[in-house]
């Protein structure tokens, strides 16, 4: 049983060897790798692996960002210290979602999940993950929203706009709700109906029917205003003025 470990924290690495060891004798640590960059390179020289371990927050960014760069047929077990990617986990092959700090019997279980599954059932899950992927990113008027041990499905036309901050993306609803949504704004932008939804900066991605009027700005640029208070004030870039007033006359497709 080869295993990759894909966690940027040395000292969690260790401890998950040393749990890995006294769970699982017969697992060989083939690899750790720290970043994106580093695991797609190992992946390349070394062949795939009998299951990956892998933090989902490591130096170069969110590890989903290696499957967008290489295609990988092994089972993931995440490891991580947040709880609100385990839908975008799912949708990559993982067979488990374990909370740091990593508890023994946790580890156990997903082990044990893992030697469950026969090498037909591991290709009939990949295929029913990978069905479940392309819906998920065919559609766009629902998301499925994992809070806690609750998964909320939430209407696309509820949404006021999108926000990012300290690398967390938060789905604002009309009625003031606040939602995680484990994508990055721009997975959103490439999912998202155009006429609906605008990438307004770095921070926002508004919806048409929750804007409530336009400020011009020093330095050429445009301040939007939603029907809503925001966490800060949304700022169109004086380039990307001329999209967004196309966008905004657009008529509906």
């Amino acid at each position: 049983m080869r295993v990759l470990i894909v966690e940027d924290e040395t000292a969690a690495a260790r401890n998950l060897q040393s749990m890995l060891a006294a769970a699982e004798p017969e697992a060989v640590v083939a690899g750790v790798t720290e970043s994106i960059v580093d695991t797609v390179e190992w992946l390349a020289a070394n062949g795939m692996p009998d299951l990956i371990f892998m933090d989902i927050h490591i130096a170069d960014g969110e590890s989903f960002r290696i499957f967008e760069l290489t295609e990988i047929d092994a089972p993931i077990i995440f490891t991580t210290a947040y709880d609100s990617y385990a839908l975008e986990a799912f949708k990559v092959n993982s067979i488990d979602y374990l909370l740091k700090p990593l508890k023994s019997e946790d580890l156990e279980r997903a082990i044990a999940k893992w030697r469950r599954l026969s090498v037909g059932e591991r290709s009939e899950y990949k295929a029913r993950v990978d069905s479940l992927a392309a819906s998920q990113n065919k559609s766009s008027d629902m998301f499925l929203v994992h809070i806690k041990d609750k998964i909320i499905p939430l209407r696309t036309c509820d949404i006021s706009y999108f926000y990012t901050f300290d690398e967390k993306v938060t789905a604002h609803t009309a009625d003031g709700g606040k939602y995680p949504i484990a994508k990055t704004l721009e997975a959103l932008q490439e999912q998202l109906p155009e006429y609906e939804f605008f990438r307004a900066n770095r921070q926002f991605i508004i919806a048409r029917r929750a804007v409530k009027d336009i400020s011009v700005w020093f330095g050429s640029r445009l301040a939007i205003n939603l029907t809503q208070e925001t966490p800060e004030r949304i700022v169109v870039s004086k380039a990307r003025v001329p999209e967004f007033k196309r966008w905004m006359t657009a008529v509906q497709p």
